[in-house]
C-alpha cells in the first residue's frame, strides 16, 4: 500500500481504504437497537451501529477482539493489524470492527430523522458507543468476553473506557495514540477546529442547504498542523511512497480541498464533541477521579502512545500510566505524529504488529476450537 496515499492525510485514510485493499471476509453489517437510552438521557428510537467481521467465530466463543473505530473512520480502519502475518491473523482470532456514532454510516446527524436530525442529535459520549458495541456482541454473537480489546485514536479512548466500565470483560487491552481522558490542551485544539467550520455563514447553525465549503476548508487547515510532527514536515516525509508529481503544495491542498471527502459538517463536529468529553474519570463510580478510573485497571494494558502526537502528547501518556498497575508502557519511536499509532508507514506497521502481536502472545491461556 502506498504510503501516503496519494498525499491525503493518513489519519482518515486509514478509514476508508480503497477496495482493493480490503480484507475478502471484511464485509459490513448492521446491529439496530430500538429505543437506546444515552447517558444524558435522550432515547434514540432507532440506534444504527455499523460494525464488520475478520476471521470466525469459535466454537468456544474465546477468541473474539474488538477494535472501535477511530475518528470519521469505518469498519476497515484496522487492516494494518489485521491479516495472515499481522498481530491479528483472521485464521486464530474472530476480529469486531464497530463504527463510532457520528460517521456517517453508524448513527449520525446527516441519516438520522427528525426529532433528531442535524444539529439537533444529541452529543453521544465514549460510554454511549461502549454501551451499543456491548449489546452487539451479546446479541449478535453471544460473547460477554473477550479475548481482547484494541483500539487506536477514539479507539484507544474506547479501550480504556472497556478496561474501566467493564474491567473483566477482556483478557487484554491495547491502546495506540490515544489517551484515558482528553486533556485540556485537546479540548482547546478540538473547539479551534470546531469553530473553523461554525463561523462559516453557510453553516447557519447546522442547519445548512448545502455543505459548508469555507468552513470545512478552514477545518482541515486548522487539522493539518496538528497531524504530524513538526519533523515530519521538515524532513519531507510526506515524499515517502508519494505519487509521482506530488509537492508540498499539493499536500497542503489537500488539507485545505479533500482532507474528508464527502464529509458531514455536523457529522464531523459531533465526533469532536465525543472526542472532548471523553475521561474515564467520569464513570459513573468514579466521581469525576481521573487517577482513580486507571488504578481500577485489571487486566494486562499495553499503552503505545507516539512519540511525536500532538493530539495526544507524551507527556499526557506517561502522567496517566503512572497509575495503572497493569501496564505495559511501549512508546512508538516514530516521526510520523498521531499517524504512527495506525501504522502509517512500513518502520511503524512492523513495531505496532510485532508488540501487540507478543503481547496478545503473553496469555497462553488456549483458545477453544
Amino acid at each position: 500500500m502506498k504510503i501516503l496515499l496519494a498525499a491525503l492525510g493518513l489519519f482518515l485514510a486509514f478509514g476508508a481504504l480503497p477496495p482493493a485493499a480490503r480484507a475478502a471476509d471484511g464485509d459490513r453489517h448492521m446491529f439496530v437497537i430500538e429505543n437506546f437510552k444515552l447517558e444524558n438521557g435522550t432515547v434514540l428510537p432507532k440506534a444504527v451501529v455499523m460494525y464488520g467481521t475478520y476471521g470466525k467465530l469459535n466454537a468456544a466463543k474465546d477468541n473474539l477482539v474488538l477494535l472501535g473505530s477511530h475518528y470519521m473512520a469505518d469498519s476497515h480502519g484496522y487492516e494494518w493489524l489485521i491479516g495472515p502475518g499481522k498481530a491479528l491473523d483472521p485464521a486464530k482470532y474472530f476480529c469486531v470492527t464497530t463504527e463510532l456514532f457520528g460517521n456517517g454510516k453508524s448513527s449520525s446527524p446527516s441519516n438520522t430523522p427528525e426529532p433528531f436530525h442535524g444539529p439537533r442529535f444529541p452529543v453521544t459520549t465514549i460510554r454511549d458507543n461502549v454501551e451499543a458495541t456491548r449489546l452487539l456482541l451479546e446479541h449478535e454473537f453471544g460473547v460477554t468476553h473477550a479475548r481482547a480489546i484494541v483500539g487506536f485514536s477514539m479507539g484507544a479512548q474506547q479501550a480504556f473506557q472497556w478496561a474501566v466500565s467493564h474491567p473483566d470483560f477482556a483478557d487484554r487491552f491495547v491502546a495506540t495514540s490515544g489517551t484515558a481522558r482528553t486533556w485540556p490542551h485537546g479540548i482547546v485544539r478540538l473547539e479551534s477546529q470546531i469553530a473553523a467550520i461554525t463561523t462559516d455563514p453557510a453553516f447557519k447553525g447546522g442547519d445548512y442547504v448545502e455543505q459548508p465549503k469555507a468552513g470545512l476548508s478552514a477545518f482541515g487547515m486548522v487539522w493539518a498542523p496538528w497531524l504530524y510532527s513538526q519533523e515530519w514536515w521538515r524532513k519531507e516525509l510526506w515524499r515517502e511512497g508519494a505519487e509521482p508529481g506530488t509537492t508540498f503544495d499539493k499536500v497542503v491542498d489537500r488539507f485545505r480541498n479533500n482532507f474528508i471527502t464527502g464529509g458531514d459538517a455536523n457529522n464531523i463536529i459531533l465526533q469532536m464533541r465525543t472526542w472532548e468529553k471523553h475521561d474515564v474519570g467520569t464513570t459513573p463510580g468514579f466521581d469525576g477521579d481521573t487517577i482513580k478510573a486507571l488504578r481500577a485497571i485489571r487486566a494486562p494494558f499495553l499503552y503505545m502512545p507516539s512519540e511525536t502526537d500532538l493530539y495526544f502528547p507524551l507527556e499526557d501518556a506517561r502522567y496517566e500510566a503512572q497509575f495503572m498497575p497493569t501496564v505495559v508502557f511501549k512508546p512508538i519511536p516514530s516521526l510520523w505524529g498521531h499517524t504512527a499509532g495506525a501504522a502509517s508507514n512500513p518502520a511503524d506497521a512492523k513495531f505496532l504488529n510485532e508488540t501487540i502481536g507478543a503481547f496478545l502472545a503473553a496469555d497462553q491461556k488456549p483458545m477453544g476450537g
